[in-house]
């Protein structure tokens, strides 16, 4: 058949399918009125026939055919590439015939190749070496994995299929001795049990040079011995850990001293420990700390604490221990006299019950998070173990332990030395009454959400304030000045004062409290969030909150031995403030800690005289002060909260 033609017959253009034969076309052309009807055209080409007249006579010319060009919608490329006579056909074209060509140059420089191989293996026979062990073991094993391969349904099932899988020495030269593997992503057949699978990266090759599939790769790997181990790298310091110990204030200049690198060390291969023998409190402590935070502590790592004689039981993470744990440690440790306990989930009832009815004397307890515990199974416990206890911390019980527990405590723990009570949910201001009872109190810390009046705080403080060593009271908004006064007035022996969270007090009333105050200098100090939060009223005018004049009291008051300050969003302090306390002259020589974040009026000149008055301070937070910028950090003292892209850089040199 040759190539349809399209010619003018009777006037009409016509597509010709023509067979040539004795060099006459024979041609099966369409009428008008549908009927077909052939015509024999010669082929020679010297002597063409004349087109046919067309219709009106001689002197007229075949009719003007318009060719209909139809196109799509073109992108921005095309119309660009066009403008630029670049065309993609002929583009793609001379890359197909480049590729050609190099395939054609490859495979005769590979068939080159082959034929001098096979000459010189003609003349010259290779001498056969002997096989190491290590050959004869892999041509063993890949013997093994053939057979084993060869018996399996899956070959089986392929030879039912058509597949000629001949044992012969040809075809095992051609699977063996191939030359050049196959790309990743294409397909290849398994060298041992003919499968075909898909080449990837981590696809083996085997003794002859194909590739395995992944089963029998799994199964070679088995017969010499398990697959190759990745070298290890050694463990390196990175910048996460760094900045992570500048956080938490642990962070020291230089390499980590011997012991912090066995504790790490340890807590690395705990899983290989049976012991810790007889380490330290301090640093068992230290172990226990890493282990919680690298949530590895469960039933397992619990047993290297416990042993019968231990007295103090720390578990700073015991989200992974269940209630049985719990009863275990009063089990093995029934000398146990100080337990500390951080998200005891599980810490139920039937503990509590274990625990009254058990021998265990506990002098301290401190538990976060046992929120599954009613207030009748805190009063059979206190009433069983209350006269022993001389510390009890309770956090996190949402809607347990509520005014009945603190009359309980007040009745039955007569010697308790240590209160804490935070994040607490049920207890009231009728509660807080009983507090006041407890004369041996030293150590007072509250942290309540229901709201709660003033007059029960302040009968604490008449009745306990010469006593009181550390006063800490979190979350009390609608407190007032009487409150300060009434500390002025009873408390004589403080050295950690915490009011926090706090609408109401003024700066004239924190300037009178820490003006000739009978109480030494105090050696922590948390006035964080005391401020003015009217929306409506920016400036301030009352003074509310821990202000210029309250500030420069306390630094007055305690400066001399003052270890940690808090000012948490206290905004109203002035720069002017800030310039006189941390002046030229002025000497902080213990302080070590500040919190200066987000107050408004902290820059860079009062950071550098911070560093410049204040010697020994190693953290100072600056969150929320965008006027601190650029400051020369002294090597050695982290400034966290940097308000830039530098972020918590340390700069400068030793001073």
């Amino acid at each position: 058949m040759g190539v349809p033609k399209r010619q003018w017959i009777d006037g009409n253009l016509k597509t010709l399918c023509a067979g040539q034969k004795n060099g006459v076309v024979e041609v099966e052309v369409g009428t008008r009125c549908g009927q077909p009807t052939k015509v024999g055209l010669s082929t020679n080409r010297s002597n063409p026939p004349p087109p046919p007249p067309p219709p009106g006579g001689p002197n007229q010319g075949p009719p003007v055919v318009r060719q209909r060009r139809i196109q799509g919608p073109t992108s921005a490329l095309t119309d660009f590439l066009a403008s630029h006579n670049i065309d993609a056909n002929r583009i793609r074209r001379d890359a197909e015939a480049r590729r050609a060509a190099a395939q054609a140059s490859w495979d005769a420089e590979n068939s080159r190749e082959q034929s001098e191989e096979a000459g010189l293996e003609e003349e010259t026979p290779l001498e056969e070496k002997p096989l190491t062990k290590a050959q004869l073991a892999r041509n063993k094993a890949t013997q093994k994995a053939a057979a084993k391969a060869k018996a399996s349904k899956t070959f089986q099932k392929a030879q039912r299929k058509g597949m000629d899988f001949s044992d012969s020495d040809d075809v095992d030269e051609d699977l063996y001795g191939a030359s050049s593997l196959p790309k990743i992503g294409q397909f290849e057949n398994c060298q041992i049990c003919y499968i075909r699978f898909s080449v990837t990266p981590y696809s083996r090759t085997g003794p002859g040079g194909g590739l395995l599939c992944i089963k029998c790769t799994k199964d070679l790997d088995d017969e010499e011995g398990g697959p190759r181990k990745k070298r290890k790298t050694a463990a390196r310091y990175n910048r996460r850990n760094i900045e992570s110990e500048r956080l938490e204030g642990t962070s020291a200049r230089g390499a980590r001293d011997l012991v912090s690198q066995c504790v790490s060390t340890l807590a690395n291969n705990v899983h290989q420990a049976e012991d810790f023998g007889d380490l330290p409190p301090v640093l068992v402590d230290k172990l226990a700390q890493l282990l919680s935070k690298r949530r590895m502590l469960d039933s397992r790592t619990l047993d290297l604490f416990l042993k019968p004689g231990v007295a103090n039981i720390t578990a700073y993470d015991g989200a992974k221990l269940k209630s049985d744990d719990y009863i275990r440690i009063f089990q093995v440790a029934p000398t146990i006299k100080h337990l500390r306990l951080r998200n005891a989930i599980q810490f139920k009832e039937k503990v509590m019950d274990y625990l009254t009815a058990s021998t265990v004397e506990l002098e301290s307890l401190s538990l976060h998070g046992a929120n599954l515990i009613d207030d009748e199974h805190w009063t059979s416990f206190l009433m069983a173990k209350g006269t022993h206890l001389r510390s009890l911390k309770v956090y996190h019980t949402d809607v347990s332990f509520g005014d009945e527990a603190m009359r309980s405590i007040k009745d039955l723990c007569p010697n308790l030395t240590r209160l804490k009570i935070c994040h607490n949910q049920k207890v009231t201001s009728a509660g807080l009454y009983h507090i006041a009872s407890l004369k041996h109190l030293q150590h007072l810390s509250l942290e309540l959400y229901k709201p709660t009046i003033t007059e029960p705080y302040v009968e604490i403080i008449t009745n306990l304030g010469a006593n009181l060593k550390t006063l800490s009271l979190v979350g009390i908004p609608d407190l007032d000045d009487s409150l300060l006064s009434t500390i002025h007035t009873h408390c004589t022996s403080l050295s950690k004062l915490r009011l926090k969270r706090n609408e109401t007090f003024t700066d004239a009333a924190f300037a009178a409290l820490f003006t000739k105050w009978r109480n030494p200098a105090l050696r922590i100090v948390d006035l964080g969030e005391c401020r003015h939060v009217d929306s409506l009223t920016l400036d301030n005018p009352d003074r509310i909150g821990l202000c210029s004049a309250g500030f420069e009291a306390l630094m007055a008051h305690s400066g001399r031995h003052l270890g940690s300050l808090n000012i948490l969003s206290c905004r109203h302090i002035e720069r002017a403030a800030f310039e006189r306390v941390f002046g030229e002259g002025k000497t902080y020589p213990e302080l070590e800690t500040v919190d200066a974040s987000f107050c408004g009026d902290m820059d860079d000149f009062v950071v550098g005289s911070l560093w410049r008055s204040c010697p020994k301070v190693k953290n100072l937070k600056v969150f929320g002060c965008f006027g601190v910028k650029d400051v020369r950090v002294p090597r050695g003292r982290n400034l966290l909260g940097n308000p830039n892209a530098r972020g918590m850089m340390i700069e400068g040199e030793d001073e």
